[in-house]
């Protein structure tokens, strides 16, 4: 199985490993939920077909390489990521497991530091707004200092850091 990785909002081209398609040649992609048909090229009659399934998700997104067979998903969402199945006639098939990741809002570091007559420190503070499944960590070169998760959707995420010196 190909793994194919892209971030959301962008464009995806899914390769069939042909360079050009025979005048007899049938092409299936599927979408591993429920093996649901979202895309059929019937070369011997010209058809070329994409299919509006599961609630919508690949509407207006998916086009087809009418040279190659290649899928191409535009925009892509988080709601993407899954298995593909490529069906080349009745004889090859291959699979596809593409993973579309989410942006994330750039974190916010603050800071607050005081002295005293015997240690100075700071208090560093790493945060972020309307995140899900997000990990902040600290480190020191490569050694991890703290770290916290979270896999809720939409909350605000915070990691403080205190140094002394």
């Amino acid at each position: 199985m190909s793994e194919i990785s892209v971030m959301e909002g962008e464009s995806v081209s899914i390769n069939s490993g042909l360079t050009e398609m025979m005048d007899d040649d049938v092409i299936l992609w599927r979408f591993w939920i429920e093996e649901t048909l979202i895309a059929e090229i019937n070369k011997e009659v010209d058809s070329f077909t994409v299919y509006d399934v599961l609630d919508g998700r690949f509407r207006d997104r998916l086009k087809l390489n009418k040279q190659t067979g290649y899928l191409i998903i535009t925009n892509t969402t988080t709601e993407h990521t899954g298995t593909y199945e490529l069906q080349i006639n009745i004889y090859s098939r291959s699979f596809f497991y593409l993973t579309v990741y989410a942006r994330l809002p750039v974190p916010v570091i603050s800071r607050d530091c005081s002295s005293s007559s015997s240690s100075s420190s700071c208090s560093l503070v790493c945060s972020v707004l309307n995140v899900g499944h997000v990990t902040l960590s600290w480190y020191k070169g490569n050694s991890l200092l703290s770290k916290i998760s979270v896999s809720d959707l939409s909350i605000s995420l915070s990691l403080p850091l205190e140094v002394e010196y």
